[in-house]
């Protein structure tokens, strides 16, 4: 009797090493982001559909402040590791504390606009500077 030929990925120290080493640092961020999103009970941008009520966490992108039918708006773009989503609070110039590059858990109902994923005046929580 032959043994069946293995299907799955060698998961030895050394395997895990080599595809750490192989996999560029966008890669690896992206799978760091999902990790947290799962760990911290949030739902994956992915997997946000139009008028959903939703709990996300990812790392701010870009921050911008863009005008919106006269009204100042600070724009920003989070990203989780499967998708990006705008991030806008109507009204406001800067907010202290939202800077490209910080972590955040934001909350609300999500929209489309454009075809991408939008969250206006989302319920926010900043994550500690020491966890990223």
């Amino acid at each position: 009797m032959s043994a069946a030929p293995r299907t799955e990925k060698p998961t030895g120290r050394f395997r895990r090493m080599l595809d750490r080493l192989s996999t560029s640092q966008e890669e690896l961020e992206s799978e760091e982001l999902q990790e947290d999103t799962a760990a911290s009970g949030c739902t994956r941008i992915s997997d946000c559909s139009d008028r959903a009520i939703v709990k996300v966490t990812g790392t701010l992108r870009t921050v911008t402040l863009r005008p919106r039918a006269g009204v100042p708006a600070l724009e920003a773009e989070l990203f989780d590791g499967t998708a990006p989503l705008d991030v806008v609070w109507l009204g406001r110039r800067s907010i202290v504390g939202i800077e490209p590059g910080r972590k955040l858990i934001a909350s609300g109902r999500i929209s489309m606009s454009h075809g991408r994923r939008v969250l206006f005046n989302p319920r926010y929580e900043l994550r500690p500077l020491g966890q990223e």
